[in-house]
């Protein structure tokens, strides 16, 4: 992007100081205990990261149990826009993450650790936090109510399918138990202490979409497989095309927690962080790539019109693959948890150190940690039907910190000259994000009502 001017750092003025390239001044200036709160962080206390550990965390991040109600997403958009939003939904958050990976140190002697210091960064210190802080708030909070949810209905499916003579149980047990996991391993301090489990989640993502498309491939074709939209009437079919618009956002949500991620990877101004993370987010997209394209497309080629909403529910046999399947679906909502809930703790235990000058202890680290796990916990057995809302309230936060936020934050900081390429395509990007920030939510606010009769509490 040749077109953006350079940043002198003799310009950047912060708290009435110059920062000068890769100068320590504000590490020079920090207190003992200043630096101990720091050390203490999740997100600042450990820098030592590989760029593999990048790959993992945005594999991890991205590939959510989502990409099973991709075949249905197809069904809904059609053969032609489905592929064309596909594509275009990996080419824009590509280049957004590329942005904001380019963007961690853009100030010589400074790194964004958080997305909200970008953010303050590009607005101003309090309103760069009331527009990034609620956004990435209800992705993180509602994907870890999204992922208790699905845990606990991945157990329960395990459950019935291996003991089909026992006693059915409420999904509200379920999710008590994959919660239980939750309390131990939250306390887990750091990105680089959840490194393991994030490999594992992965691995397991890869294994499940792999399951999925080559099962569904296997089967075959079905017998009068039908291509037109589900939907009966022309408004059916257009608020179901806007619905799916927001199950292929819920995909790419990785955007939230990427900075958090570049964080941990060491930096100095010969290697700056953003040359391994690039690498790391690369491979991660082409794995991103072979879980998302083939589980859509072959999915929906087999299956037509008549997909559920979970390809698994599909395939029904064998019942071993399924199982198995179901297995790695819990072990990797286990990993996203813990990766997009790490962020949620950093920021509370921000404010209960730095604000309410709370002293940066284990009990106020088990206490913070433990209520957040309850409070997920409390919600998914409320509402199971959680991820119906997620398609309406996400719609106004994924769109935004995946498609098209680090585009506004690039063109108010580098301000690229008007009609040149940049320029160019970041205001496609802004333009194809509102478009879908708009839309999805009609869609999800449709189903809801549609499925209302059917919700319930504490099943």
């Amino acid at each position: 992007m040749g077109s953006e001017s350079p940043i002198n750092p003799n310009s950047i003025n912060e708290g009435n100081r110059n920062v000068y390239p890769f100068s320590p001044p504000e590490t020079d200036k920090r207190t003992a205990e200043q630096k101990a709160i720091d050390d203490w962080l999740p997100i600042t206390s450990s820098r030592n990261a590989k760029w593999w550990y990048s790959t993992f965390h945005n594999v991890t991040a991205m590939v959510g149990a989502g990409v099973l109600s991709l075949p249905s997403a197809m069904a809904n958009l059609g053969w032609g826009p489905g592929v064309v939003i596909l594509i275009l939904s990996w080419v824009i958050t590509l280049y957004t993450l590329w942005q904001m990976v380019q963007m961690h140190e853009m100030v010589p002697g400074k790194r964004f650790d958080r997305y909200h210091e970008l953010g303050q960064h590009a607005f101003g210190e309090k309103l760069g936090l009331w527009i990034v802080v609620p956004q990435q708030l209800i992705c993180e909070v509602g994907v870890d109510i999204v992922y208790m949810v699905t845990g606990g209905k991945s157990l329960q499916k395990v459950h019935d399918l291996v003991c089909k003579d026992c006693k059915k149980m409420k999904t509200s047990y379920f999710i008590m138990i994959f919660a239980s996991i939750h309390f131990v391993l939250a306390h887990l301090p750091n990105f680089n202490s959840i490194s393991g489990i994030s490999l594992a989640a992965a691995v397991m993502s890869l294994s499940y979409s792999t399951i999925a498309w080559a099962a569904s491939a296997h089967k075959g074709v079905q017998e009068g497989v039908e291509y037109g939209y589900k939907a009966t009437t022309q408004s059916g079919t257009v608020f179901n095309f806007f619905n799916a618009l927001g199950d292929v956002a819920f995909a790419y949500a990785g955007h939230n927690v990427v900075l958090e991620i570049q964080a941990t990877i060491p930096s100095s101004p010969e290697k700056p962080s953003k040359g391994p993370m690039w690498w790391g987010v690369l491979v991660a997209y082409m794995v991103v790539a072979l879980c998302y394209f083939p589980v859509a497309l072959v999915g929906y080629w087999m299956f037509g019109n008549k997909v559920e909403d979970n390809i698994l529910i599909s395939l029904e046999k064998p019942t071993w693959l399924i199982v198995a399947a179901n297995l790695f679906v819990v072990i990797h909502v286990i990993g996203s948890y813990q990766l997009y809930a790490m962020p949620v703790f950093d920021m509370i235990e921000t404010v209960m150190v730095k604000k309410l000058n709370f002293k940066p202890t284990r009990m106020l680290r088990f206490i913070v940690r433990n209520v957040y796990v309850a409070f997920t916990m409390f919600v998914g057995i409320t509402f199971p039907f959680f991820g119906a809302l997620l398609g309406f309230f996400g719609g106004f936060a994924f769109a935004p910190t995946t498609y098209f936020l680090p585009c506004i934050i690039w063109l108010a900081i580098y301000k690229p000259k008007k009609y040149s390429l940049s320029w160019f395509t970041n205001w496609i990007c802004i333009i194809l994000g509102l478009l879908l920030m708009t839309l999805s939510p009609i869609g999800g606010l449709r189903n809801i009502i549609l499925n209302a009769k059917t919700y319930g509490f504490y099943q």
